[in-house]
């Protein structure tokens, strides 16, 4: 795992991740506002055309996302996302998601995260977080 930036509170989250990491994903970097997550698209993964299902596309995004919101230390949920899906991914690909914080404001945020294949850009994701008031405060 190449971390840049020092360890975060992403970090301390990912590593409890066992939906995340249980589907292969890997977190590659985490700083303030930001993250970087890369998984393989497996068999596993295609759909009824023998495409990776958006599903699992979403969730890479989903997870950069999550980890780029919980940089910054109290924990922040999501509050809506939403994707658009530019290419197709098969079998094999290796996907990059980059998350960045666009805007933070009192409890809330919106963070922009692109998934790359290579050089080309396969989905955009745009998530709302809210920040929970304590650790404490159940889900």
């Amino acid at each position: 795992m190449g971390e840049s930036g020092g360890r975060t509170a992403a970090h301390d989250m990912f590593d409890a991740d066992v939906a995340s990491k249980g589907l292969g994903i890997e977190l590659v970097s985490a700083a303030d506002g930001a993250a970087v997550a890369r998984m393989r698209v497996t068999a596993a993964m295609l759909n009824g055309h023998a495409i990776g299902h958006g599903g699992f596309v979403f969730l890479l995004a989903d997870t950069a996302f999550a980890l780029a919101c919980n940089s910054h230390g109290p924990v922040t949920v999501a509050a809506g996302g939403e994707i658009s899906f530019l290419r197709p991914v098969r079998e094999g690909d290796l996907l990059e998601a980059r998350a960045t914080e666009r805007t933070r404001y009192g409890r809330s945020g919106i963070y922009d995260v692109t998934v790359w294949r290579d050089d080309e850009v396969v989905a955009e994701f745009r998530g709302r977080s809210r920040t929970l008031a304590s650790r404490a405060e159940p889900g």
